[in-house]
């Protein structure tokens, strides 16, 4: 077939247009989804929040706590953009960590972008600084370490893990160090206080103010079993389990001071319920005891969930370590501290009269603010100055 000039030029054309619409439309295909940058904090700490999900009908933010709009079982609906990324912004907030997850349609899902996590006693979420405190942000300091430690429970009969802070120059050092017992609370986990709760940063930046003595921090995992208010994680399994495992392991694999001098144990909500029930019967073993937003369960005829143990109370339970004087000489520091607005506020007043009562010199304040990590953190960057200086 013999082609006229005009036709040859038609039909490159036509050849041209085509290698180009195909160009195009491979173009399109393998383009590059845009880039997202989640979470992204400004400088007046305001916080943007992102996630691409260009098909979804509806995309919200949660959050653990106190992130504002998103926080304590609520959330937040996003909007979308033309590209298909969703966002909000919320600030400025308040220095320190917040908890947050995403749903996309009703699926909940972590931030895929952002790197930070924490965990929770039942869930992961995605985790966002917000800097502004010097006292637990990230500075240019001495940092420790923090591991996390798989051991064996003898009493649970099954392997359990924990978390451990050691102080700057702990591994090229030969001394011994005291140990503080952080506990968490009934909604966190071994990994919370290392992670929303700031506690490697802040003794870190004491430690280097010369403000806390170097000690060794060990975070236990709190939680048997499933939690339930009056059973479950608050059943009882964990204080034995405490004494006679988690701190021989701890006296052995770390070079701890092993006395009552230098031996501390606090925790917040479930924790500091947990540090009652560990500290008042072993009271010979620690020298240190803190309670944050806490008290007995029950002490008011009734507790979380409206649940009460069975049987005798807490003061008659302990009734002799109560009333011996000479335990009382080797504590040199019981402290408790509570939020005005923590739904917990009068089991913790009702919990230091009680103490009052048996002849305890308790330090006991209220401060601003409600059952949230915010005052958790600044509870324990106050407690930590306090310790093991009492030669």
């Amino acid at each position: 077939m013999n082609f006229t000039l005009p036709m040859r030029a038609a039909f490159c054309a036509l050849a041209f247009s085509m290698v180009m619409s195909a160009t195009n439309t491979g173009a399109q295909n393998n383009r590059r989804p845009p880039v997202v940058i989640s979470p992204e904090v400004s400088d007046t700490r305001e916080v943007t929040f992102r996630v691409r999900a260009p098909e979804a009908a509806k995309v919200r933010i949660a959050g653990s706590g106190d992130l504002p709009r998103a926080g304590n079982g609520q959330s937040a609906e996003m909007s979308r953009g033309e590209d298909g990324v969703w966002f909000i912004s919320m600030g400025p907030l308040a220095p320190g960590a917040y908890r947050y997850a995403f749903e996309i349609d009703g699926v909940r899902i972590l931030d895929p972008v952002n790197t930070d996590s924490s965990r929770s006693n039942d869930n992961l979420w995605s985790l966002v600084h917000i800097p502004g405190e010097k006292w637990m942000d990230t500075v240019d300091v001495p940092h420790g370490a923090v591991s996390e430690i798989t051991y064996w429970s003898s009493k649970l009969d099954r392997f359990r893990h924990l978390h451990v802070y050691t102080p700057p120059g702990y591994e090229s050092s030969t001394g011994d160090y005291p140990v503080l017992y952080l506990l968490h609370g009934a909604f966190d986990s071994d990994d919370s206080w290392s992670t929303v709760g700031r506690a490697g940063f802040i003794l870190d930046s004491l430690i280097a103010e010369g403000k806390a003595v170097p000690m060794i921090v060990v975070m236990p995992h709190g939680h048997t079993g499933p939690f339930a208010f009056g059973g479950g994680s608050m059943s009882g399994e964990f204080e034995p389990e405490f004494v006679a495992d988690i701190m021989p392991l701890m006296e052995k694999r770390y070079r701890v001071i092993g006395d009552r001098a230098h031996r501390a144990i606090a925790g917040l909500s479930m924790g500091g319920a947990h540090t009652l029930n560990i500290g008042v019967p072993n009271l010979e073993k620690f020298g240190y005891m803190g309670v944050f937003s806490s008290g007995i369960f029950g002490i008011n005829g009734g507790g979380p969930g409206g649940n009460r143990r069975q049987g005798p109370s807490f003061a008659e339970q302990h009734t002799k370590i109560l009333n011996d004087a000479s335990l009382k000489e080797g504590l040199e520091l019981f402290w408790f501290a509570t939020g005005k607005d923590d739904f917990l506020v009068e089991t913790s007043r009702a919990t230091v009269k009680m103490f009052r009562g048996h002849g305890f010199d308790v330090v006991y304040k209220e401060t601003e603010g409600a059952h949230t990590w915010d005052k958790w953190r600044e509870y324990l960057h106050e407690f930590a100055q306090m310790l093991f200086k009492s030669e």
